[in-house]
């Protein structure tokens, strides 16, 4: 298979094309990604042989079919991540996660690709209180990034119907692991944990979350590739829940701290407070979370712990900046 794979310098895309080389290594793997702040070459460096990297945005419809030419599938992970900058500035997030879509769906059909799956959320459905989301559970988005993800859900769905592209969607719980740029709960908090500094944690901390091993979402995605039906969404949940206080409390005791390094900060605007997903559709195909909870936090600290090198860099850069900004005092 030749394969396309944008956004693959950020967290999830870059664990994804380790996963794909690892169990089919002789596919051939082409990578597109625009290298904003949380994309990022050293994310690819153990495989940087093995790919062909092509820097450039999803928007740019020439970037794309030059990319795309001649690929059979189109895996797309190129997206702006995180909601509290969205709430900051929608912009970017409207061009990436609506127009770019379009500009790759426009270049599958044109260019006779036979499969594109669209990596997106569980948060395009918004909040629930008890039960968990379905495939066919109707989209309510509450943050401009949930919002401008489902409107590119919708587009993948137009396309199907109008245009009979054979395209997916595959919707990710809140994923952890190595390689997470640390505006996210976890990274944020094992390194402010390592470096003795304050955990901020919205609100009372009791949003639950449905957390899930970025390899093993990077699985859900590639089985969803190969047998999964086109024009269908699947849902990709985690095998656990946690209230975030609870996350935060564990990754303190991971790393020999205490409490007294939680602080409570004002919540997010239209925080959602549960998120769960439903996987039995995804089941269905052959795949299962591997790695629980309580084994891929312990993993995820250690990564972190011996992998300096990696986030040292972010820490003194522009991400500090927007962390003074944002949490309204300083990193260590």
């Amino acid at each position: 298979m030749k394969l396309l794979v944008t956004g693959a310098a950020g967290f999830i895309g870059s664990t994804y094309v380790r996963v794909v080389l690892d169990a089919r290594p002789d596919d051939d793997l082409a990578v597109l990604d625009k290298l904003t702040y949380a994309g990022r070459r050293e994310n690819l460096a153990e495989v940087e042989g093995r790919i062909t990297f092509i820097e450039g945005a999803i928007e740019d419809p020439r970037v794309v079919r030059e990319a795309m030419e001649g690929c059979d599938a189109v895996v797309n992970f190129a997206a702006e991540s995180h909601v509290d900058r969205s709430i900051a500035d929608q912009d970017v997030f409207a061009r990436t996660h609506v127009i770019g879509t379009s500009v790759l769906l426009d270049a599958t059909r044109e260019l006779g690709v036979s499969r594109y799956v669209q990596v997106s959320t569980d948060e395009v459905y918004g909040s629930i209180e008890e039960g968990s989301f379905t495939e066919t559970s109707p989209l309510n988005p509450s943050s401009p990034y949930s919002a401008t993800k489902a409107a590119g859900d919708l587009l993948v769905s137009a396309h199907v119907h109008t245009y009979g592209i054979e395209a997916l969607i595959c919707r990710g719980s809140n994923n952890y692991g190595p390689r997470q740029y640390p505006e996210k709960l976890i990274p944020l908090c094992v390194l402010n944990a390592l470096a003795g500094d304050h955990l901020p944690v919205y609100g009372d901390g009791r949003q639950v979350r449905n957390w899930l091993y970025a390899e093993d979402f990077s699985r859900a995605i590639d089985t969803v590739l190969q047998k999964g039906e086109p024009g269908q969404a699947y849902n990709v949940g985690g095998p656990d829940e946690e209230e975030n206080i609870e996350v935060v409390r564990r990754i303190l005791e991971l790393t020999g701290r205490d409490d007294s390094l939680i602080e409570h900060v004002t919540d997010r605007p239209g925080h959602d407070r549960r998120y769960s997903l439903s996987s039995d559709k995804v089941r269905k195909l052959g795949w299962e979370p591997l790695t629980r909870f309580a084994d891929g936090l312990p993993r995820t600290v250690d990564w972190y712990r011996d992998n300096e090198w990696w986030w040292e860099p972010i820490r003194s850069g522009e991400y500090r900046e927007y962390y003074e900004r944002h949490y309204g005092r300083s990193l260590r």
